[in-house]
Order: C-alpha cells, then sequence, then structure tokens
C-alpha cells in the first residue's frame, strides 16, 4: 500500500522544550494508524505539524504527496480533522455547523448518515459528549476526505460513549479512508489500530501492530497451576518457559507464546503417567498493549 503520510527527521522546539525529536514514521493507505504516549509526549505538536498547523524547526513532511505548509489550500478536500480542542459557539445549532462545510442536501445525508438526525435543530451547548464527539467525526468527514486525524477522540467520554465512537472509527476504515488516531487510552490503540507508534519525551520509542508490541516489550504470557511434584521437574527447560516460581505446590511461569502449547503439552503428559486429572486451577494471562507500553516509557513516568 502506498504511504499517505511519511515524517522524516520531524522536530519541533518550543523554547527549551523539545517537543518532537527527530521522529520517522510512514502511514499507509487504508490502516489505522495509533500515536500512543502519555500526556505532553508530543503526540498532538506531531500531528499539528503532519497537518501544516504548525511549522517544524527540522525534517520533513510530505501528506498526499504533497508539502502541508505550503500546499495547504490543495488539501483541504482531501484531509479532515478532529483536534483534540475542537469546538463550536454553545448556542450554535448542530444544523447550522454542518453547513459551514456541506451545502444543506450533503449536510443532510451526512446528519442521518452517522444518526445525528435527532440532534438537527439542537444548539451545540446542549449536546453529551459523546455527541459532540459523533458530529465531530460528521464534520471531518463531510469532504469525504482521504485521510482523518482524530485526535484524543474519546477523552473525557464515558464507557458506553467510548464504545460508540469507537464503532464510528471502524466504520470509517471501512469506507476506505485512512484514519490516524492519536490517544493515551491503550485499549483504544488494541482495538482499533493496524500499526501503533509509541512516543515518550517527543521521541518514537517503538512501533508495530499491537500484537507485535506487546510480543517483544510486554511482560511474556503467565500461566499459573497447581502442581505437588513440580520441584521435581525442571520447568525451565520446557520450550517458551523465561522464568519459573514456586510457592509450595504452586507454580508460576512467564514466557511467551510458544510456553502455552509445551505446558498444556506437559501438563497432559504428567497427568497420565501419574493417573491423575490436568490441574483445574490453571490460569493463563494475557498480557495487554498496556502492559507492553508501560514497559516501554515505565511504570513512574505519569
Amino acid at each position: 500500500m502506498p504511504a499517505l503520510l511519511e515524517i522524516e527527521q520531524l522536530s519541533k522546539r518550543y523554547g527549551d522544550l523539545v517537543a518532537v525529536d527527530r521522529v520517522d514514521l510512514s502511514v499507509a493507505e487504508g490502516e489505522v494508524f495509533g500515536i500512543l504516549g502519555l500526556n505532553g509526549a508530543g503526540k498532538t505538536t506531531m500531528v499539528e505539524c503532519a497537518q501544516g498547523l504548525r511549522r517544524p524547526d527540522a525534517g520533513s513532511v510530505r501528506l498526499l504527496g504533497r508539502d502541508p505548509q505550503r500546499e495547504r489550500s490543495a488539501l483541504a478536500s482531501r484531509v479532515g480533522s478532529q483536534l483534540q480542542d475542537s469546538n463550536l459557539p454553545e448556542r450554535m445549532r448542530v444544523s447550522e455547523a454542518v453547513r459551514l462545510f456541506a451545502d444543506r442536501h450533503i449536510a443532510r445525508d451526512v446528519m442521518t448518515e452517522w444518526g445525528l438526525d435527532a440532534l438537527w435543530g439542537k444548539p451545540f451547548g446542549a449536546l453529551s459528549g459523546g455527541q459532540r464527539q459523533r458530529l465531530f467525526i460528521a464534520l471531518a468527514l463531510v469532504n469525504e476526505p482521504e485521510i482523518v486525524f482524530l485526535d484524543e477522540l474519546t477523552q473525557g467520554l464515558d464507557p458506553a460513549a467510548r464504545r460508540i465512537v469507537w464503532d464510528l472509527v471502524k466504520r470509517i476504515r471501512e469506507r476506505g479512508t485512512t484514519v490516524v488516531l492519536v490517544t493515551h487510552f491503550t485499549d483504544e490503540a488494541e482495538i482499533l489500530c493496524d500499526r501503533v507508534v509509541v512516543m515518550r519525551d517527543g521521541r518514537l520509542v517503538a512501533q508495530g501492530s499491537p500484537a507485535e508490541l506487546v510480543d517483544q516489550h510486554g511482560p511474556g504470557i503467565g500461566v499459573s497451576f497447581t502442581d505437588p511434584n513440580a520441584e521435581a521437574v525442571d520447568l525451565r527447560s520446557i520450550c517458551g518457559v523465561r522464568s519459573v516460581g514456586l510457592s509450595g505446590s504452586r507454580v508460576e511461569l512467564r514466557g511467551d507464546r510458544r510456553m502455552l502449547a509445551h505446558i498444556g503439552a506437559y501438563l497432559v503428559e504428567t497427568s497420565r503417567a501419574r493417573g491423575a486429572p490436568v490441574p483445574r486451577d490453571l490460569h493463563v494471562d494475557e498480557p495487554s498493549l498496556e502492559d507492553a507500553v508501560l514497559e516501554l516509557i515505565g511504570r513512574t513516568a505519569a
């Protein structure tokens, strides 16, 4: 797939603060690309530079093959954007907001597609957080852009509203629109994104698919069970096992994905040999993207 966004050695300073430090990344057509990191990691500054909203101090950006600083007008109808600080006047009606971006016919179609018909005459100030985010998504997509930037899309929303917005993002992807999703919610990135980068102090510290980051940087899969004879067995020799913890007859293992199959085979084999049942208290602890990110940015970084 061709790259719709290419960033090379991008840097941006605010006085003595280095907000973005020599970042390289590429976003392919049709993917949901996540940018993860704590508040202040440089995520928003980077995507604002990518859209031509801020001028970088060094490096280059190519958005849809163009320079967003010099060719913003040519990109305007091809790029959608929902910024972290998006807002509208409290008294502005939803219908008025949509008509700022599209004529009446298209505006009505947009409202229907995104389930906003019932809000047509409501003022912005009367909308819930989830309704506001749905409206901002609709406004970002009204011109059917090729790529859309969504910055901290679900911040401040309750769990039900977050799920609704996640479904909207999945619909955007199904339309063929490329999505750049800026978030500090790891569960959001794990569910929605094809690839993610993790930022800390303005730098990229890792990138790959959520599964790749979990495998490479997570603490590994945990398996625990009761085995009265565990001390007599060299469990470290089992394929995929990285560490073994014993507390009486309780066994706690940590390892990679290969370990699951080999531990299962070990338990079945030893149970048959002893004429005993397979342990009924077998527990598997699957690491998440959050575990990997905490390993990458440090548990005390917040």
